[in-house]
Order: structure tokens, then C-alpha cells, then sequence
């Protein structure tokens, strides 16, 4: 009854201040997902979901006039500001730490995990401002509003991999749409990132399943991850989804162990529905063939998942599992398959290393392996910072040391520029069932000038993921490989310090004794005899 009030009064304010959009045209849903996985961590996803009712992304052939006033009830203003002002139709951002491990956990449920930050966008072409130009004040602009580094994605870091990043319903505007990705894998996520992720939400974190959003505990996972998905729906509207990912561990508490409740994971409850939600539910996915309690009653059991509808359920809601049985490490536990996105152990898997004793030159080796019983193609994508060069003359694939060059096709080759553009390599390749494809490449490394090294320079550079897409049967998930590391010649740069310090010294001491005989007055003092 305190729900409908909610919305009731929150729908006569907006009426008496002149709103042009009603309450009825924007649509706010929340959801979360926790599964135990087979080494016996808990993944958990967040997924606040806004729908704009009968919104269309703003045509770039209009930005030279003035745009309609906006005003939203539930949809996020700075947001929607934004797309608005640079006419953006699609639009993904994700900021994540640590490494996704897809041979223990799967397929994640938001298919971006590649470490760091990835900002990726379609933007329609047309407009008195050039795709190029808007992309950068879209970055910028979305630095301020997650207060991250994302100004640091400039055209040092940007390529246009249309293969790869497919987008979804676009509209039919007389030029075409054109697609801009970057990344910055030594951006990671945390709290000055969480808190305005927060605000963009109706509840914020004061109700709802966001309440259970805490930074101490999120940011102590195993891996974590936010992300931001602007979409265009036909049928309902744009589409604005924040979503939240962790791996926690159950066992660091107990190693034979692997209970597990919101208080445990969280350090929280659910204290209260937040009242202008159309959706708020809780999705437990329930092993099979292994004795388990779980409290309190689910609203619904089906299919193996547990639902709770947060609205019904008593407050303060604490959704726990336990076990009866000690946690086996080497025992595999086969859990029910998910209708949207399963955590089943992934089909492909890829390792990629860089190798190479010199600063100068090296070779990038790739394994991909196919464990399914029939051939898949995969789109494979490499981007690199300038500093980076492949040798195309030098690629070979090959099965079991026999060169294959009939599993590679429709290669796209976008040389670097040194200090003005990033390199891209993007190739179809074919994957025989039940076999390991090696993917070489020889590599040479960027000399730079002094002042372009960073302020860690002995560390190394970090390189982008490389993303690998199934272009078959499999599922069309994106598998983000680990980032790299490269070793760049480096200067001493001790001697400059050295220098600056003994020059800095010398000058301090001449300086110090001039400007003592020069200002200083020296006078005969007399002693009195007794």
C-alpha cells in the first residue's frame, strides 16, 4: 500500500510542476543474480534498469538547433543530458578489476570483464560537429560524471573495430552510424567511481537492492567490476542499464565452508523496497544434485532459481544459503543453467603472451584453444597504443607446429602512428573442433622521448585485453584475455635526479654566501675589561 502511495504522490508533483514527461513513460527495474560457482565463490550482479517510453536518441542533423527541454522523473538527468547534447544512439562503458577467470567461472553475465576501463559508442554521422570531435567531449564529459580517468581514452587509444563491437537497433538516418572503442587498462574502479554510480539511480542507495551496494566489501572481492549500457529499443525506448559485478570468496572465512548470506557478502540488509521500483527481484540460482537450505522462503521456485520479490518479503530482508556438507575444492559442482546468460564452463578459452629478452623487438604468441565438438569462427581483435607495432609479414597460424594459412581470413590492418594513432588488427579465424589454433606475430617496440615515459617508468606499459568473438553457433559473448605488460627501453633516470639535486645544491650554497656579504653587516664589538 506505501509502494502505491509512493508513486501516486511522486506522480502529482511531477504534474503540478509542468513536467512534460509523465510518470507513466519512464519505467525503473532492479534486479540481482547470486550463484555459487564450481570453486565454490559467489558471483553477484547488480542491474538497475530505466526505460525513457517512447524515446528515440536525438538525430545528429538537429544538434545545430536548439534541443526540446528534457525533464525526467526516474531517468537519469546528467545522463540523458549527455547523450543528448552529442547524439549518442548506443553507448557502453565498463570500469573493472582484476582478471575474469572463464575456465572456473564461465561466461560472465555482463560480457564486459576486460581489465581496466573500455568506452565504446555508436554515433550517428551528420552533424555540423564531425564523429571525432563528439567523441572526445563524450569522453570527457563522462570522465566528470564518474570522476575517472576516461579523458586519458584520446586518439592515442581509439579505433573503430565494427566487426567485433556489433551494435543493436539503430535508426534509420540518412548517414551512417560510425563506431569509436577505447581502453585504458591501468584505470581500475573504486569509491569516487561507486558514488556517483550511485546517483544516477531513483532510490540511490538509501532503498532497494542498491542499499546493498557497499564499497568496503565490493572493492574487497575477488573481482569487481561496473558498467554502464545506453541501448535503443524500438518497441520501448532508450534504455539506460547500470549493472555491478563481483566474485566473492565464502572460503576465505572457512576453507571447508562456502555459506554464504547478504550480512556475509554484503555486511548488509535490505531495509526497504524502494517505492518507485515496477520491479525488484532477487534471482538465487539453486544447485542441483547437492543438499542445500535457503532462507527465508523464495516468492517462486522455478527452473532451479529461486526468486524473491523484495516488495512482499518481510524487512530487513537477509537472503542466506547453506550448505550441510564441507566444501570439496577438487569435486565439481554442476549447477542449473541460466535462461539469459549461463555460468557454464566456457567452450573457448585463449592465452596470449609476450615474448622477447630485448626492449626493442619481441614476438606476441596466442593460443586459442576450441574444446567443442564442432568448427567455430571467432573474430579476434588486437589493439594496441603506437608504442606497440606488429610485423604483418610475420603472422603465421598454426596447429601442432603445421602452418595453417587456410584458418585465417578477412584480415583489417590499421598501422600505428607514432603520436597520433593506435593500432588495430582484427582477423576472422577458424577454430577446428577439439583443437588448439597458435597465433605468432614478431612485434617492435616504440623508443620514446624522456618526457612521454610515465611517472613509473621501470613498471612498464600496460597493453590492452585482446577480445575474441564466436561468429558461430556459440554464444556471441566477448572473451577478454588478461592484459600485458611491455618493457620499453627505459633511461637512467637517477642521473638527471642526481644532477638537478647537486646543481640545485651548489646554486643554493653560492646564492646563500653572496647574499649574506651583501646584506649582512659586520661590525667591531668592544669587550669591557673587569
Amino acid at each position: 500500500m506505501l509502494h502505491w502511495k509512493c508513486r501516486l504522490l511522486w506522480s502529482l508533483y511531477f504534474t503540478l510542476a509542468g513536467f512534460s514527461h509523465s510518470f507513466s513513460s519512464e519505467t525503473f527495474e532492479e534486479e540481482l543474480t547470486v550463484q555459487t560457482l564450481r570453486d565454490g565463490k559467489v558471483a553477484t550482479r547488480f542491474s538497475f534498469s530505466t526505460v525513457l517510453g517512447g524515446a528515440t536518441p536525438r538525430n545528429p542533423h538537429n544538434l545545430s538547433i536548439e534541443d526540446d527541454s528534457q525533464h525526467y522523473t526516474l531517468f537519469p538527468l546528467t545522463l540523458g543530458q549527455i547523450l543528448r547534447e552529442y547524439a549518442v544512439t548506443e553507448l557502453h562503458l565498463t570500469l573493472n578489476a582484476g582478471k575474469w577467470n572463464y575456465d572456473r567461472w564461465g561466461y560472465p553475465d555482463e560480457e564486459g570483464v576486460g581489465t581496466g576501463a573500455e568506452l565504446w559508442a555508436w554515433i550517428g554521422d551528420g552533424a555540423v560537429a564531425t564523429v571525432d570531435e563528439r567523441w572526445r567531449d563524450l569522453r570527457n564529459a563522462l570522465a566528470g560524471l564518474f570522476c575517472a580517468s576516461l579523458g586519458s581514452l584520446d586518439e592515442l587509444r581509439t579505433t573503430a573495430p565494427a566487426l567485433t563491437f556489433t551494435p543493436g537497433a539503430l535508426p534509420d538516418w540518412p548517414l551512417p552510424h560510425a563506431i569509436r572503442h577505447a581502453s585504458l587498462p591501468s584505470e581500475h574502479v573504486c569509491t569516487e567511481n561507486l558514488t556517483p554510480f550511485l546517483k544516477l539511480l531513483p532510490c540511490k542507495s538509501l532503498s532497494g537492492i542498491a542499499s546493498l551496494l557497499n564499497s568496503h566489501r565490493l572493492f574487497d572481492a575477488d573481482w569487481h567490476g561496473m558498467g554502464l549500457h545506453v541501448s535503443w529499443l524500438p518497441d520501448d525506448g532508450v534504455q539506460v542499464r547500470l549493472t555491478f559485478q563481483a566474485v566473492t570468496d565464502p572460503l576465505r572465512a572457512s576453507s571447508n565452508k562456502r555459506d554464504w548470506s547478504f550480512a556475509s557478502i554484503f555486511d548488509r540488509s535490505i531495509e526497504r523496497a524502494c517505492p518507485v521500483a515496477a520491479s525488484s527481484r532477487i534471482v538465487v540460482a539453486l544447485p542441483v544434485n547437492a543438499a542445500y537450505s535457503i532462507n527465508p522462503q523464495p516468492s517462486s521456485d522455478e527452473q532451479g532459481y529461486a526468486t524473491f520479490n523484495v516488495a512482499e518479503q518481510a524487512k530487513p530482508l537477509d537472503v542466506s544459503m547453506q550448505w550441510p556438507a564441507n566444501f570439496e575444492h577438487s569435486k565439481s559442482i554442476r549447477l542449473a543453467t541460466y535462461s539469459v546468460t549461463p555460468f557454464a564452463e566456457s567452450p573457448l578459452s585463449i592465452r596470449r603472451t609476450l615474448k622477447g629478452s630485448t626492449q626493442d623487438h619481441g614476438k606476441l604468441s596466442v593460443f586459442i584453444q576450441n574444446d567443442a565438438t564442432t568448427t567455430t569462427e571467432v573474430a579476434y581483435l588486437e589493439t594496441m597504443p603506437w608504442i606497440v607495432q606488429f610485423y604483418l609479414h610475420t603472422l603465421t597460424v598454426s596447429i601442432d607446429n603445421i602452418v595453417r594459412d587456410d584458418l585465417l581470413k578477412n584480415i583489417s590492418y590499421t598501422p600505428p602512428v607514432p603520436h597520433s594513432r593506435a593500432m588495430m588488427f582484427q582477423a576472422v579465424l577458424v577454430l577446428p573442433a577439439r583443437s588448439t589454433v597458435h597465433l605468432t606475430i614478431d612485434i617492435t617496440k616504440a623508443f620514446l622521448r624522456y618526457t612521454e615515459h610515465p611517472p613509473d617508468a621501470q613498471r612498464g606499459w600496460d597493453l590492452p585485453p585482446a577480445v575474441l568473438v564466436p561468429l558461430g553457433g556459440l554464444a556471441r559473448q566477448r572473451i577478454y584475455t588478461p592484459t600485458l605488460l611491455v618493457d620499453l627501453a627505459t633511461p637512467d633516470f637517477s642521473m638527471p635526479y642526481n644532477v638537478i639535486i647537486f646543481t640545485c645544491t651548489l646554486i643554493a650554497f653560492i646564492f646563500g654566501s653572496v647574499f649574506n656579504y651583501l646584506t649582512r653587516k659586520f661590525v667591531v664589538l668592544y669587550k669591557e675589561s673587569n
